[in-house]
């Protein structure tokens, strides 16, 4: 069913598709499919790429830290994780923009690597959220190549540690690494393993999660307009209201004044 979402052939790897600076923060107006592409061909051609689907919550971070925001721009490609985002692209002169979202693009690439016989690999999450998203997996995808699956421990690792990791993923043969240890860890994990991890990497955030059924995502309503961050507050109001209560009004406004034509901030 879920293998139905990817279409048949690929379309050819594209250069960089159109992008658009959003309060600093480069976004590219790709799909699905040319995204699906890109990650293939890259996969296929070997050396080291980054892939970050970004939201308000990532442009938010870029408008405070400064190097976060270069690291962002750095990256191969930025998706419109994030309806407002979408909507931003439109404003900003760019009709055809839609949304790729992470945990859905995961679906899309997971469908190729399999067609394909590419290999990927995990990187984040608990052991149990991992055991249960390779499960979804196989039963998805069959005949789909998870060459590791790491869920490292939610604190700095020790560079023992990390050099052990770097270790695994290397010798498991895997071309492409989802990487969902939040934003923005995983950017910058995966900036600093630029080079060092030669294959493409993707920050997923909680597609593990999503898709193994461990924590529920948005309706379809919701996220269509643009209403997901109400969900997930409502999910984790503990955790996440600083984010949406600082971020998200200061995100309106800071992307009305650029608008007008005003200097954001």
């Amino acid at each position: 069913m879920i293998a139905e979402l990817l279409p048949t052939p690929l379309p050819r790897p594209s250069d960089r598709p159109s992008s658009r600076p959003i309060l600093g923060t480069r976004i590219d107006a790709t799909s699905y499919a040319r995204a699906t592409a890109d990650v293939l061909a890259w996969a296929r051609a070997g050396g080291s790429r980054r892939v970050h689907a970004a939201n308000v919550h990532m442009v938010m971070e870029g408008v405070d830290d400064p190097e976060f925001q270069a690291v962002t721009n750095s990256a191969d490609l930025v998706t419109p994780d994030g309806v407002p985002l979408v909507w931003a692209l439109k404003l900003l002169g760019v009709p055809g923009a839609e949304r790729v979202y992470g945990p859905t693009l995961t679906l899309h690439i997971c469908a190729a690597a399999a067609k394909a016989g590419v290999p990927i690999g995990l990187y984040g999450g608990t052991p149990q959220s991992l055991h249960d998203f390779k499960a979804f997996l196989h039963h998805e995808f069959p005949g789909i190549q998870v060459a590791c699956a790491i869920a490292p421990p939610f604190r700095p690792l020790t560079p023992k540690e990390d050099a052990e990791d770097v270790r695994q993923i290397l010798a498991s043969g895997a071309r492409i690494l989802f990487v969902g240890i939040g934003c923005p860890k995983q950017e910058w994990w995966m900036y600093r393993h630029h080079g060092v991890l030669p294959l493409t990497m993707l920050g997923v955030g909680a597609a593990f999660d999503f898709h193994s059924g461990r924590v529920r995502q948005a309706p379809g309503l919701m996220q269509r307009l643009g209403l997901e961050w109400l969900f997930r507050l409502a999910m984790e109001p503990r955790r996440l209201w600083k984010r949406y209560v600082r971020q998200n009004p200061r995100f309106v406004l800071m992307f009305a004044r650029q608008l007008l034509g005003e200097r954001p901030g």
